[in-house]
């Protein structure tokens, strides 16, 4: 079994302050697979401590922002070196299917850096206005300072990137907090930044419990916290910021609608929504887990989901023809089977799957990917985020109640509409209250777009150059002549 007894404080690999460690174990064997050095309260002040002076004191926030663009592009190339182990580490310890942790978990956040650096390089950190009273004004972009990366474990080196690029582009140091289930990966990416020339004390990657998240968002040397996770965690992480005034971006939970149209293709949806959310067992925030169907063609649509998803190969994630893997753990599976049974319990019908094992399983954190018929929207498994492969088809009469049915959710993360006319579909888009969607497709996260939602799925963005514009501040400074 891989032990790692040192932890990535201020650029340095360092004994931890706590005897505490994390044992990571397969969701496919079950079995222990590695274990880790965990942080405490005194390491997290000490990372702090050591982002404080690289940015108080360090040339980092001061470098022309061209070097820093040079940084994050050789970040890029030493990435794109060490792919297939980023790719395997994620396999094992998350059960990610190794064909999707090589594209979605590894391969876009590497393409997402260079893109990122791309748009920085175009970003006007400087710029003159005109003042309203004769005098000009100079605005300068500067960066905000201290960030708290919180990452969860679904997707954790497309977030960790999603969060830790923008940071540095824009000036700023970082304490990564990567979740306990996934600290091989993020460990990895240490040794890369490392590698990279990151200055000492720019970053610090402490993998710890979720106590110590807690401690790190509250911490009164943090000046931005940018948190992925779920919503009732992120309320907690909001009241923690709200008593320092540090800002804080959320990206929290979804129960995101696939509106079909009348004019839809049955099996165009089901294919879209296999792939939207299957990858990773349906532990996706974005993942369209509500299908909103035509009354009159209900039967066509859940028969074409129930096809779709029950052809998904499940098994072993290091099999690169494995489609979907296990849950990531014994408490996420529990978690999905109750909410089958109560699907079951509240009279949907499920057509496919269930809470067994899937064919030719015999050990691991796997359930089958089910598909429930007959969901009204006030059931359980219509309203709250199941974080796992079960899709609810819920009929509707008309355009409006479909509409109606799709902002009738606390959350407002992503959503679709399929239909084959498209300006129609863009009319549907700007009726439902989501942060982002997609036409005719699963919404697929392009780094030259912010992402992010609204209502209890979070605010703030991430990608684009909004998500730049999130780690800065705007000085603005009125220049009288001499």
């Amino acid at each position: 079994m891989d032990e790692r007894k040192e932890l990535f404080i201020g650029g340095e690999w360092t004994a931890p302050a706590t005897a505490r460690r994390i044992e990571v174990i397969s969701p496919h064997t079950e079995r222990p697979l590695a274990r880790v050095a965990a942080a405490g309260v005194a390491d997290v002040d000490r990372a702090v401590a050591a982002a404080r002076r690289a940015f108080d004191e360090g040339p980092w926030p001061r470098t022309d922002p061209a070097e820093r663009v040079a940084v994050v592009r050789r970040l890029a190339a030493l990435y794109g070196e060490r792919r297939d182990e980023l790719a395997g580490l994620i396999t094992a310890e998350l059960g990610a299917p190794i064909s999707f942790a090589k594209r979605a978990q590894v391969a876009l956040p590497w393409s997402m850096m260079g893109a990122l650096a791309d748009i920085a390089e175009r970003h006007p950190w400087q710029e003159n206005r005109p003042g309203v009273y004769g005098r000009d004004v100079v605005l300068r972009r500067e960066p905000v300072g201290v960030v708290a990366a919180v990452v969860p474990w679904n997707m954790p080196q497309f977030l960790t990137v999603a969060k830790l690029v923008p940071a540095l582009l824009a000036g700023c140091t970082a304490v990564l907090k990567p979740a306990p289930e996934s600290p091989l990966d993020a460990l990895l990416l240490a040794e890369i930044l490392d590698a990279a020339g990151v200055p000492p004390g720019v970053v610090s990657v402490l993998p710890a419990d979720r106590d110590i998240s807690a401690y790190l968002v509250a911490h009164p040397g943090v000046d931005k916290v940018s948190f992925t996770g779920s919503t009732a965690a992120g309320r907690q992480v909001a009241a923690a910021c709200a008593a320092n005034l540090t800002r804080v971006g959320l990206e929290l939970g979804g129960k995101s609608a696939a509106i079909a149209l009348e004019d839809a293709d049955p099996a165009a949806v089901a294919t879209a929504v296999r792939f939207s959310g299957m990858g990773m067992a349906g532990q996706i925030c974005n993942a369209l887990t509500r299908v909103l169907v035509p009354v009159e063609r209900a039967g066509e649509h859940a028969e074409a989901l129930a096809a779709a998803l029950s052809g998904i190969r499940v098994g072993d994630p290091a099999d690169p023809e494995t489609e979907m893997g296990p849950l990531v753990s014994a408490r996420q599976q529990r978690r999905v089977r109750h909410y089958i049974d109560t699907g079951v319990r509240e009279g949907a019908r499920l057509v496919t799957g269930g809470t067994g094992l899937p064919e030719g399983v015999r050990h691991g954190w796997y359930v089958r990917p089910a598909v429930f018929a007959g969901v009204e929207p006030a059931m359980t498994i219509a309203r709250e985020e199941i974080f796992g492969p079960v899709i609810a088809v819920i009929a509707y009469r008309d355009e409006d109640e479909a509409v109606r049915i799709a902002n009738d959710s606390e959350y407002g993360l992503a959503g679709s509409v399929f239909t084959a006319d498209v300006e129609r579909g863009l009319g549907v888009a700007a009726r439902v209250r989501t942060g982002t969607f997609g036409v005719n497709q699963g919404y697929s996260m392009d780094p030259a777009a912010p992402f992010g939602g609204v209502k209890a799925s979070g605010y703030g963005r991430e990608l684009g150059r909004e998500g730049l514009d999130g780690y800065l501040d705007v000085k603005s400074i009125s220049i009288a002549p001499a």
